[in-house]
Parts: C-alpha cells; structure tokens; sequence
C-alpha cells in the first residue's frame, strides 16, 4: 500500500473504526436479544425447553465454526469484501426471519444469520491491523470489549421492543446498525489488494470434525437430563480426539492444536474465558426466563431490570483498564473473580418473593465482575502474543466467548428441562459457583509474574 494511502486513512481513520464498531456489536446483541423473546417464541411455536434450547445453540454452534474460517477467508479473499457479505446476510435474514412459519424456518434463518455475524468480526480486526498503525492494539482491544459487552445491552433492547411489537421486532433493529455501518464501510474502508501468490487451502475435513465435535457435546449435555448416555459419550470422545491428531498433522489446520498445546498460558487465558462468558450468559440467559415466567414481569420491565447487568459491567471496564495498568493483571482478575462468586453466591438469595432492587443488585455484581475479567483477561492475551499476531488472538479468543456461550446454553437446557422455577435455579447457581471456583484457581495459575514474563514474545 502507498504512502499516500496510508496517510489518507489516518484522518478518516474514525469513520473506519466506527464502521467495523457497528458491524462487531451485531454478534453480541442477536445473541442475547433473543433471551427476553423466548417465552414468545415457544409459546407461537409451540416449544418445548429443548426445543428452545436448540434455537439458542444452534446458532452458537454456527459461530463457533465459521469464527475462524471466515478469518482465515479475509485474509486470502479480502476483509472488506467479507465484511460488507457479512453484513448482507444479516440483512437477509433480518427480513425473513420474522416471517418464519415454524421452528425450522426460524432456525435456518437465524444461522444465516450466525454466519454473517461471523464474518464481522475477524474481517474487522484484519483491517484495523492492516490500516490503522497509531496505538492498534488499543483500537482492537476496544474492539474487543466492545463485541463482548454490548451483548449485556440485548435484553433490554429486546425488552423494550417487544413489549411494542412482538418477538419479531428484535430483528427490525439491525436494519439502522448495518445501513450506516454498510455507508462508512464503503466510503471509508479501502478497496481490498489482490493477493495472487497465495491460495487457500481448505481443511474440509477438519472443519466436519470441528462441527460434529460441538453438535455431539451439546447433545450428550442435553440429553443428561434423562440418564447418562455412554454411546453419545464415547462419541463425542472419540470425536475429540480424532479431531486433535487429524489437526495436529495437518500444515495449515482449522484449529491451530500445536500451537495451543506448545503454549499453556494462552490455552488457559482461552479456557479462563470460556468459563468467564458461561457464567456471565448463563445469568444472561436465564435470568429473562425467570422473572417474565416466575415473577411474572413483563418483558418491558424485564429489560430495565436486566439493564443493571450492562450497565455495572460497562462502568467497570475503564476503571479496571486504568487498574491493570497500575497494578498488573493479578489482583484485579483476582477480585474480578472473587466478586463473581459473591454474585453466584447471592444468587441462590433470590425468590419468587424477592424484591426488585435485590435482583438488579445480584445482577450488578455480577456485572461487575464481567467486566473486570472482560478487559483483564483480554490485555493479558495481548501480553502473550506478539503485536503482528493480536488479530488472530482476537479471534480465537471470541471463539473461546462462543464456546462458553454453548456450554450455559446446554446447561440451561439441562436445569430447567421441567421448568424454569427456584429449585432449578438454584441447581443452576449450584453449578456456577463450581465454575467460578475452578475459574479462581486457574486465574491463581496464569497471573504467576514468572509465568507471563516468559511468553511475553510468544509467536503464532
């Protein structure tokens, strides 16, 4: 690229970021949106909780696979033309879902839509780091916090529109978000260089493996609730380790498995995270649920209520940045943690007698705690990696989000199979403190001063 070029871009650089802004917060709003619409949707369709539950995870599934395919397709076939596809298919699917018939229509819809949404995100990290040179890591991080926090601000957004128009409206309001994203994009965003020395190469059957890998877990979790199936097990087992040794011979593999297993600190900042996104959406995903079925709530005031989970963790986020840069990572992940079992911990406090403000104070910590592991486990990942490689850590490091997404969603199915009430709930809560425990340990782990001082130039 041209000196000119460059220097162009750094007065419009702006518009850039807030094109690539809009497209990312797409992923995160569909993705919890749909929580406050639930009810609705299983009570036109005729649902049942698993069928529910295979709406949500569905799309996760969906994501979980195209995430890193679709990065590797920016790189080879250009990210703004992946970007504005993206941003296409979410179009497409905004407009036809909300006139699906039945569940399947509606569960196709949505995975175009996962596919899309895919796309946004790694194709959006590519071009910050190929146009963008002042203080890019920053841009990326927030970025990154961006994608994820947002996702908070679903259910109240939800909440308000459904309450007006239905369950269908929720996806009416992607429409604004991909037009002047769409807009800036075009105008903003340069024209992709062809690239004519490298050829993509396709690791098909990684990518099958990949895909019944996940779609067999998420069975086997879902099908708990009726008694251990050791065939479905074996399977899923099976699948993982064919998956591993098929990658871990192949020159340019789906999931990079070498990589992950030579570089333990890494693998375990992804595997901190899955736990972090499991217990954040499974309070995200249930929550809803609970007040409009148990409390009754409407899904107006269902949203306002749910709105004290976005909010704390939005507030946070700065403060833990300026935090971390003062202190290091160690003890504002660790308390980040540590509130984050308060917030479990109380949880199992709330009734169907329970006080409004009581919730929203549980939901806060909560958030509270989100937040801090948000932006702390993120700037810890870009400790680990060289600053030519943040693109990809980001990338997998967003999987490592859709992965715990899956997991709360299956155990959502799981505890509130006969019903969503306080003793499921509380089994639920039983569940994450578990969670938030192993998550405090393995923070004890990867905070160790020698541990990150040493892979601080760790290369993809």
């Amino acid at each position: 690229m041209s000196l000119t070029k460059n220097t162009s871009l750094v007065k419009k650089q702006n518009f850039l970021i807030t094109a690539i802004a809009l497209g990312v917060i797409l992923n995160p709003l569909n993705t919890s949106m749909i929580t406050v619409a639930l009810p609705e949707i299983k009570n036109e369709f005729v649902l049942t909780s698993k069928d529910i539950t295979w709406l949500i995870a569905s799309y996760f599934i969906v994501c979980a696979i195209f995430l890193p395919l679709i990065g590797k397709l920016s790189d080879f076939y250009g990210r703004k033309k992946i970007f504005l596809m993206g941003l296409s298919l979410v179009s497409i699917s905004s407009f036809a879902a909300p006139l699906s018939q039945n569940m399947l229509s509606l569960l196709g819809l949505r995975a175009i839509q996962a596919v899309g949404t895919s796309a946004l995100y790694p194709a959006g990290i590519g071009i910050v780091r190929s146009y963008i040179n002042n203080n890019q890591n920053r841009v990326i991080g927030l970025l990154s916090v961006f994608a994820t926090t947002s996702a908070a601000f679903g259910p109240t957004i939800s909440g308000l529109l459904i309450h007006l128009g239905g369950w269908h409206v929720i996806f009416y309001v992607n429409f604004p978000i991909i037009i002047i994203s769409s807009i800036l994009a075009i105008l903003f965003i340069p024209n992709d260089e062809k690239v004519v020395t490298k050829t993509f190469k396709w690791d098909g059957i990684g990518i099958i493996l990949f895909s019944f890998l996940i779609s067999f877990w998420i069975y086997f979790l879902q099908t708990l609730k009726n008694g251990l199936n050791i065939w479905v097990l074996i399977g899923s087992l099976a699948l993982t380790f064919l998956f591993y040794f098929f990658e871990k011979k192949k020159s340019k593999p789906f999931i990079d498995v070498v990589f992950l297993k030579e570089n333990t600190n890494i693998s375990l900042v992804y595997t901190q995270y899955i736990f972090a996104t499991l217990v954040f959406f499974a309070m995200l995903l249930s929550m809803p649920m609970y007040l409009q079925s148990v409390l009754m709530l409407s899904s107006k005031l269902t949203g306002i209520i749910m709105l004290s989970l976005s909010i704390s963790a939005m507030i946070i986020t700065p403060i833990a940045t300026r935090w971390i840069e003062k202190k290091g990572y160690r003890i504002p992940l660790l308390t980040g943690v540590i509130i984050g079992i308060v917030g479990v911990v109380l949880l199992m406090t709330i009734k169907h007698t329970s006080p409004l403000y009581w919730i929203s104070i549980v939901l806060s910590t909560v958030g509270l705690s989100n937040g801090i592991l948000n932006i702390g486990l993120q700037t810890l990942l870009y400790s680990l990696v060289s600053v030519s490689e943040s693109g990809t850590a980001s990338g997998l490091f967003l999987t490592s989000r859709f992965i715990g997404n899956i997991l709360a969603s299956s155990i959502f199915g799981l505890m509130f199979a006969t019903g969503v009430n306080d003793l499921n709930k509380d089994w639920m809560t039983l569940i994450l403190i578990i969670v938030s425990f192993i998550l405090f340990s393995g923070i004890l782990f990867i905070t160790k001063k020698k541990a990150v001082k040493d892979t601080t130039t760790t290369n993809f």
